[in-house]
């Protein structure tokens, strides 16, 4: 879970510019924080780069030392840790306390410089506020954070919603997602800080930590990978709280969420608490992306997806770039109560796990786009594809995304989607989603030949022979079993 909190006071930290301990302070897009009470920064120097097409701003700052965590104040870095030598490691980072108690445990066992990294995945603003205080405050010397929004849902969002990818019928895979395109970029931020290994927070019974490391073993082998949860003898939130006191790391100040939640543009997740117990149901007030279905308008509300090979592109005639086309549907759809899914899962791992989740868009995309293959798909082709999706989606839940096999289904999905282009016409009402209207310019569909006149095309006196033939094989065996 990622924890949205703010520190109860500022830090500094005092930086000479050519300095061992000197910290780079990394932004990217239009992201920028505004910390009410922080200390002051000099700025000494700024470049400017692009990589992947997104700028990064990066400044050198200095200030007054205010009882920071310093370089030194751990470990002596050229000698390493308690547990070996590391140079720099670059931390997946959301500001909570488990990450934020990370940081001097990194610094503290392998002897090394931190880069904390933050993916902007639609988290929502309220969770990347105040994040480089944070992390400075924990010791850490960078602070990256790329705005990775469109490429989620246009290079992983949308290639699973193309292949109609659900894993055990109802998990339309928000968290599976997300966890390669911030791995990727992982990745990508270890190479341009000279990083020679990576780190998470993920725990050693879930999921995550799986999709984290095979992103990490198919992009760059050479890469250490460090998962704290699997080392250290934190076993609980007061023990990483007397941790961070012993390391003078302030505690992030918010409230204890009783449940587990992963948020991001597709979707947001629960899990924890009452949820662990299959017979309860869940609360009302747990949700936060929709309304009960209750709730809901009175009034139903109708919309025309527009669909281009096989993914949507725009909302009643409005083309909308991928992550704002999705952002608005969590609007419409969550207004009316759309999306929510309880279901008992078989991790990865081997146990089995309750979650509830809220997928309101992602819901009615996945409808708008199954609907139109009904028209453009012929019956061999939406079979096979219908069995290609089902160990898509497993794939995806393993954290394979950077595998051949799933590439290689990317490809057949891409081909055979080709010319799923049309609109579908769907209505919204208290929690549910119907469909009214289908068209496509490929549509398979001809009225002249299904109508029930008789056409040219199709003469009805030609189905003796199909059903004589057809059924050949059931009239042989009922002809053996009678003696005939």
């Amino acid at each position: 879970m990622t924890t949205a909190g703010g520190l109860s006071g500022a830090v500094g930290i005092s930086v000479r510019p050519n300095s061992s301990a000197a910290c780079l302070v990394q932004k990217v897009g239009a992201l920028s924080n505004s910390l009410p009470g922080a200390a002051s920064v000099q700025v000494s120097g700024c470049q400017n780069k692009a990589r992947n097409g997104q700028a990064i701003r990066c400044a050198m700052a200095t200030g007054k030392e205010h009882g920071a965590v310093t370089a030194a104040s751990i470990v002596d870095q050229n000698k390493g840790g308690l547990r070996g030598k590391l140079n720099k490691v670059v931390l997946a980072y959301s500001g909570g306390l488990d990450t934020s108690v990370i940081v001097p445990w990194l610094r503290e066992n392998y002897g090394c410089e931190v880069v904390c990294f933050t993916a902007d995945v639609g988290q929502g603003a309220i969770e990347l506020e105040g994040l480089e205080k944070k992390a400075k405050a924990s010791g850490a010397c960078q602070l990256v954070v790329k705005d990775l929004r469109e490429e989620f849902v246009s290079e992983y969002i949308y290639p699973c919603l193309r292949a109609g990818a659900v894993y055990e019928r109802k998990y339309l895979l928000g968290t599976s997602m997300a966890r390669p395109v911030i791995a990727k970029a992982m990745v990508d931020v270890a190479k341009e800080v000279g990083a020679d290994a990576v780190a998470h927070g993920c725990t050693g019974k879930g999921n995550d930590q799986v999709r984290f490391e095979l992103t990490f073993y198919a992009l760059n082998p050479e890469l250490k990978v460090v998962a704290p949860w699997r080392e250290w003898d934190i076993t609980g939130r007061e023990d990483a709280i007397e941790y961070a006191k012993k390391h003078n790391v302030p505690v992030p100040v918010s409230k204890k969420s009783i449940y587990s939640r992963d948020r991001n543009l597709w979707h947001l997740s629960h899990e924890g608490d009452i949820l662990e117990d299959p017979a309860n149901e869940p609360k009302e007030d747990m949700y936060m992306m929709s309304v009960a279905p209750e709730n809901a308008p009175s009034e139903p509300e109708y919309l025309e997806i527009g669909i281009i090979a096989g993914v949507p592109v725009s909302i009643n005639g409005r083309n909308l770039s991928p992550a704002s086309l999705l952002a608005e549907l969590n609007e419409i759809g969550g207004k009316h109560g759309i999306g929510r899914i309880d279901m008992v899962e078989n991790r990865l791992v081997g146990m089995k796990s309750r979650g509830v989740y809220e997928t309101p868009g992602g819901t009615i995309m996945a409808a708008a786009v199954r609907e139109l293959e009904a028209l453009t798909l012929d019956r061999e082709t939406m079979q096979w594809k219908d069995m290609v999706a089902l160990k898509y989606a497993e794939l995806v839940y393993a954290g394979r995304w950077f595998d051949p096999l799933r590439q290689s289904f990317d490809a057949f999905m891409e081909n055979i989607t080709a010319t799923t282009t049309g609109s579908v016409t769907l209505k919204l009402y208290k929690g549910s989603v119907n469909v009214t209207s289908r068209k496509s310019p490929y549509s398979l569909y001809r009225e002249d030949i299904s109508s029930f006149e008789n056409g040219e095309i199709y003469n009805q006196a030609d189905a003796e022979g199909f059903i004589r033939l057809y059924g050949l094989p059931t009239r042989v065996r009922a002809m053996l079993e009678k003696g005939i």
